[in-house]
């Protein structure tokens, strides 16, 4: 009895193991045209495999790269498409750059950051006060989905100046923050309401006695 353990290990397993050992065979193969003919059908077989592969762009050059890449490279036929390379798959991937700064306050966002970076930034005049507003609220909001709770304008406008470093001070009269009740709502009914189990019990009738 021969076990998977003992067995050579497929390059693609989708394809199975009967599919490897005809690459494997095809590869063997003294005579070219013996190999083009055999290649050829492998193809119409792996295609057979994977019919929801048909729609996509470049299906069968898609099939061709994974028979050259299932042989190892090492099967030599004549395809209607460019050899793929065995150093393009070879290669590793190159590594993805990670943000080295961290956020301060994660239940405000990087969002929030950039924009009071901007603030900093402009000019004094209306435009400024304005978009200070807007952050402001734009916190507020963020704070009311993180916390179910309510919050304090006093809170957020003390977020502000800590967030700005300083920078940015504001009176509790001079603006004036809102949020929107749908949040306010979701975050008061979603830890508060529980959904009643509903009660299949029957109320059992009493009958009197017939004398």
């Amino acid at each position: 009895m021969e076990y998977n353990t003992s067995r050579s290990k497929m390059i693609i397993p989708e394809y199975g193991r009967h599919i490897q050992k005809l690459i494997d065979h095809a590869t063997q193969l003294e005579k070219k045209e013996d190999r083009n003919e055999m290649a050829l059908a492998i193809i119409d077989v792996m295609g057979q495999l994977n019919p929801h592969l048909k729609n996509v762009q470049d299906f069968r050059h898609k099939l061709w790269d994974h028979l050259f890449i299932m042989s190892d490279f090492k099967l030599d036929v004549d395809s209607p498409y460019p050899r793929p390379e065995p150093e393009h798959f070879q290669s590793k991937p190159r590594k993805m750059p990670y943000p080295d700064n961290n956020i301060r306050y994660k239940h405000y966002g990087r969002g929030v950051e950039k924009l009071v970076s901007v603030i900093l930034d402009m000019e004094e005049g209306e435009e400024k006060s304005a978009l200070v507003q807007s952050t402001a609220n734009l916190m507020k909001k963020h704070y009311l989905s993180w916390s179910r709770n309510s919050v304090d304008d006093k809170q957020i406008i003390m977020d502000l100046k800590k967030v700005s470093r300083g920078k940015l001070e504001l009176q509790e009269e001079e603006i004036e923050l809102t949020a929107t009740k749908d949040i306010v709502n979701r975050n008061i009914h979603s830890g508060n309401s529980k959904k009643k189990k509903p009660n299949n019990k029957r109320k059992r009738k009493s009958y009197k006695k017939r004398k």
